[in-house]
């Protein structure tokens, strides 16, 4: 007996084989929409930074730079997981052409998006910057260049520009008077100008109406008062006998007397090592020997403390004239109202230097 397809069912089982390819087709679609979908999720939200032991990171970006030199740094320094789907989210955002300068904070959970973004935005981690005990210019310019983008060099050249000095009412000689030492807070690509011009607005707020008036009562200026300043901070770093060493010399300055510091004559000198002033520096022919002119010197020997500038303007009122190193070398001071009293102080503080054998 022949075989009988009945044409209804022979008709449907031809009419299948279409459907099913169509279905398969689309199901393949589907699965490669899903996977580039999941692909695409990954390369933009998915954490693509590796900031290895530490929750977080700092990369910066030199002024002048594009986006080979900031994927280069970044791969480098080993911060991007996947390169390709970083590099793509660039692209897209136009990153590529928009690479700004700056000091930039990563953590481990940033996703090429935030990434992206953060870096197109600028949208940089504020640098903390802190100077202290700084004796000169070349100093103050070595320090800063380590903490912002500003070179030691520029920064020595702007320091040294007579014209720009003149330009904030200042010379070399009392650049320090518009410079107060703190915690301030800067971008990371800050220039040599951006920062002096900084630190002229930042002394003009400190020198509020309270310490203006203070001016005024003491019958001195801003240099004057920063330059005396100076001379405290490196006769004391005790905080509590500041305005009392203050005291002293506003007490000379009164009565005419030649203030006779000794970091005066280091400063003249040049060696701030020097741990002992011997009779001979006080030979040495320098405006800022005050042992042998009377006054202030031409401009502050240091970068004074606000400490050392309050204690100045809040000096405390006594009669003492003269004061001496402790022979304890607690750091303290002996104070004296007679040359008597003052000389006796200074002959134990001798021998105990002696005792210590230092002779410089």
């Amino acid at each position: 007996m022949s075989e009988y397809y009945h044409p209804r069912y022979s008709g449907r089982s031809s009419r299948k084989r279409p459907g099913r390819a169509i279905l398969l087709v689309m199901a393949t679609g589907i699965i490669i929409i899903l996977a580039g979908g999941w692909y695409i999720y990954n390369a933009v939200y998915q954490p693509n930074v590796y900031t290895g032991e530490s929750e977080t990171a700092y990369f910066t970006i030199p002024t002048g730079s594009n986006f080979d030199s900031v994927k280069k740094q970044l791969y480098t320094h080993g911060l991007i997981i996947e390169r390709r789907s970083f590099e793509m989210v660039a692209r897209i955002k136009k990153y590529d052409q928009l690479v700004k300068p700056g000091r930039y904070k990563l953590n481990s959970e940033m996703g090429n998006l935030e990434l992206v973004n953060m870096l197109r935005g600028g949208r940089q981690e504020p640098v903390k910057v802190i100077f202290n005990n700084i004796r000169t210019p070349e100093q103050l310019a070595g320090r800063i260049s380590k903490q912002i983008e500003a070179d030691s060099l520029s920064l020595f050249r702007l320091l040294n520009d007579s014209a720009y000095l003149d330009s904030l009412g200042v010379t070399r000689t009392s650049l320090f008077t518009i410079i107060i030492p703190d915690t301030y807070e800067f971008y990371w690509n800050t220039d040599a100008h951006s920062f002096i011009d900084r630190m002229k607005t930042e002394s003009d707020k400190f020198w509020n109406n309270d310490r203006t008036q203070k001016l005024r009562i003491l019958n001195l200026n801003r240099h004057e008062v920063i330059t005396l300043a100076s001379i405290v901070e490196k006769e004391t770093n005790k905080n509590d006998e500041k305005p009392r060493v203050a005291g002293v010399y506003l007490n000379r300055l009164t009565k005419g007397w030649l203030l006779e510091a000794d970091p005066t004559l280091v400063f003249a000198h040049g060696d701030f090592e020097m741990r002992r002033v011997l009779n001979i520096h006080k030979q040495i022919e320098s405006p800022y020997n005050t042992y042998k002119y009377r006054g202030l010197p031409p401009g502050p020997i240091c970068l004074p403390s606000i400490s050392s500038i309050d204690a100045v303007l809040n000096r405390e009122p006594h009669d003492y004239m003269f004061f001496c190193a402790r022979e304890d070398f607690s750091g303290y001071h002996n104070f004296a109202r007679s040359l008597e009293q003052h000389n006796l102080n200074a002959w134990k503080y001798q021998q105990a230097l002696n005792r210590k054998n230092i002779y410089k």
